[in-house]
């Protein structure tokens, strides 16, 4: 038993605490929990914990379903929403095969397997993710109109407002499980939050936004309204993002830094760029997975539409911050497509992958754009060669379909289940009859 696992049993005979809650995800990054007693915290340390994998969401196929949860250590903490006294610990976990092999339809696994192939070149892949998010009043009835728990607007601070409080508290709860919070602070919309969560490697913030997600819920319920991470909640006003900052680095150099040139960028980090606007469509399904996705994409209000980048552009897919002079580690780049209800495991390792492939086959980056892209002509789009992303949902899943570095990256078993659980959802949404169709057409055909 190594030291880790010794800790976290040490811990949990010290703090009294009498349930450990095992996470994980399914392929669509819904979080999955299964309790243990701390009498078998040692030997699901050893062995895993079995369970029927059929039952979750592309995990495995019916014949093949006894799958193993095997935690890991270094993700335990104490969740503070259980109270102090007979707490609860919760820890990630790597799902295997009855045979201890990595399970391939694993999200986390499909991550670790992206990192290990940047460590194989001698990087680390660092993220930094700018959440969004909206807080409602809670609804009472399914035809409930929705009213957001403000009117406050970008930046606005809002004296003894409920979005002040909620963000504190739920900072507060986040740190205490030691996630670090860089920024909060109201949104562009009525009741829409940001909170931006510190840089780490990958794997560690894909687990803090599982984290996020689940403690945003916790506090919204202990505050009496609620928290929708939902991409386009409100028709006229802006969709919930997660524009994400990332950089690579060779043990503690950033490889995206160059002083001297050109944003002081990096030829690797142009070319993770060129990767990054060359392979966007394909991963699109990926990182705006719902059909409710486009909505936002498509809606403006700094949402990116077509494929660019730009130094301090917010129009553009890709953009450059603003970098800070001799300080060569805040060199990175910025991916703004992503939305807050990705799978965040399977959307880092897409994203990786795209970036590494323009390194590894030398792409070179365009001409960046200044202009707001939402303001050309189609015409001018064209002539500098900006494409638009994916319209819809059945237009993303066309682009992936054909895209051998989403395939190679997700591994078969989680391309083909995602594309089938994608195309499912398009289906059953285009055979709605919409508020919007029986209001238009219905009284007037």
């Amino acid at each position: 038993m190594d030291r880790q696992q010794e800790f976290v049993l040490r811990t949990v005979e010290e703090r009294d605490i009498r349930f450990i809650r095992l996470w994980f995800t399914d392929v669509l990054g819904v979080l999955k929990s299964v309790a243990v007693a701390p009498a078998e915290l040692e030997s699901a340390f050893s062995e895993g914990i079995g369970f029927d994998g059929s039952a979750i969401e592309g995990l495995t196929r019916v014949y093949e379903a006894d799958m193993i949860a095997k935690p890991d250590p270094t993700t335990f903490q104490v969740l503070p929403w259980r109270g102090d006294r007979h707490g609860t610990g919760r820890m990630f976990c790597d799902i295997l095969t009855p045979d201890g092999e990595p399970s391939l339809a694993d999200s986390r696994n499909v991550l670790k397997r992206a990192l290990a192939k940047a460590s194989d070149k001698g990087f680390t892949f660092y993220t930094h993710p700018e959440v969004e998010f909206y807080l409602f009043n809670q609804l009472t009835s399914p035809d409930e109109k929705l009213v957001p728990v403000d009117r406050g607007g970008y930046f606005d601070h809002l004296a003894r407002g409920s979005t002040h409080d909620f963000r504190r508290a739920a900072i507060t709860m986040l740190e205490s499980m030691g996630i670090s919070v860089e920024f909060s602070h109201h949104e562009a919309g009525p009741g829409q939050n940001e909170i931006d969560l510190r840089y780490a490697d990958a794997l560690t913030t894909a687990d803090n936004l599982m984290t996020f997600r689940t403690v945003v819920k916790e506090v919204a319920l202990e505050q009496g309204v609620f928290a929708s991470f939902m991409p386009k909640p409100l028709p006229q006003e802006p969709g919930s993002g997660m524009h994400t900052h990332m950089s690579l680095f060779e043990d503690d150099r950033n490889a995206f830094h160059e002083p001297g040139a050109q944003f002081e960028l990096s030829k690797t980090a142009r070319q993770f760029i060129a990767g990054l606007l060359v392979h966007a469509g394909e991963i699109t399904a990926i990182t705006n997975q719902y059909v409710n996705s486009y909505k936002r994409l498509w809606g403006g209000q700094e949402a990116p539409s077509y494929v660019s980048w730009g130094h301090n552009n917010r129009s553009a897919l890709v953009r450059v911050p603003m970098y800070k002079p001799g300080k060569g580690n805040s060199s990175r780049v910025e991916y703004r497509a992503l939305d807050s209800a990705a799978n965040p495991y399977l959307a880092f390792a897409v994203i990786l992958a795209a970036g590494l492939k323009g390194i590894e086959a030398g792409y070179e980056l365009p001409e960046s754009t200044e202009d707001s892209v939402w303001e050309l002509t189609d015409a001018e789009r064209r002539a500098l060669g900006i494409t638009p992303l994916p319209h819809n949902l059945d237009e993303a899943i066309g682009l992936m379909e054909k895209s051998e570095l989403v395939a190679e990256t997700l591994g078969e078993h989680v391309f083909q289940y995602f594309l089938r659980n994608k195309r499912q959802e398009w289906d059953a949404y285009s055979a709605q009859v919409t508020p919007y169709e029986l209001e238009r057409f219905l009284q007037f055909l």
